[in-house]
């Protein structure tokens, strides 16, 4: 029913002149679940989701060391024998044995669109719109003039699918035609990840055969 955490910017929006998006991508996620984000103020409540953290960040990881788990699916599945063995050692008795935990009533597909970047983009008359350097044209049977101008949501899944949608529904679209590469803008937090990248596409181009250049002496 709800999700206590830091005052991190993945949870709130903390800058004062991005009032005009009041919600990060995880949040708007939470509500479209009903579930509540509580953000700690105090410094003791900070410290005990700090210690959280630290915890989970620091043991979680040597213990992934020490099974030898360097992949995700192994790790899924070692995940409950850590909670059992963490909550054996540092579990508290809570005051309340209720549980309030609710039952996922969620669809696949829905969970996938919810937990999706999601942004918004405005259609043109030839209902097209521009997302991620590349035109997306909406495809309509019959008359399409009132998709026209309209406000859509652009939701990309964690795999990269591309889903557009308006008023809940999906709508069929082709994939135009690629704009002209601008510059990335990345943060300092993905600037290794995109130098690895370029490395590896780096080697796989130095790794082609190249045609020795032929000469004739005059």
């Amino acid at each position: 029913m709800a999700f206590y955490s830091d005052r991190n910017s993945i949870f709130r929006v903390n800058k004062s002149e991005s009032l005009l998006e009041n919600e990060t991508q995880f949040a708007r996620a939470m509500k479209q679940l009903g579930i509540e984000i509580i953000c700690a103020n105090s410094p003791q409540a900070k410290g005990r989701v700090e210690r959280l953290n630290q915890t989970l960040q620091d043991r979680l990881v040597k213990e992934l060391r020490l099974h030898c788990i360097s992949d995700i699916k192994t790790a899924n599945e070692y995940l409950p024998e850590f909670i059992d063995d963490y909550n054996r050692r540092f579990a508290v008795v809570p005051r309340s044995e209720a549980d309030v935990h609710r039952q996922v009533t969620y669809s696949e597909e829905d969970l996938d669109l919810i937990f999706s970047y999601q942004t918004e983009r405005k259609l043109s008359k030839n209902l097209e719109l521009s997302y991620d350097n590349a035109i997306y044209q909406i495809q309509v049977f019959g008359q399409g003039y009132t998709l026209r101008y309209a406000n859509v949501v652009i939701c990309e899944s964690l795999n990269g699918d591309i889903n557009i949608i308006y008023k809940g529904k999906k709508l069929e679209y082709r994939y135009h035609k690629k704009q002209k590469r601008v510059a990335d803008v990345i943060c300092a937090k993905v600037l290794n990840i995109k130098v690895d990248e370029m490395l590896k596409l780096l080697s796989k181009t130095s790794a082609k055969a190249v045609l020795p250049i032929q000469t004739t002496s005059m």
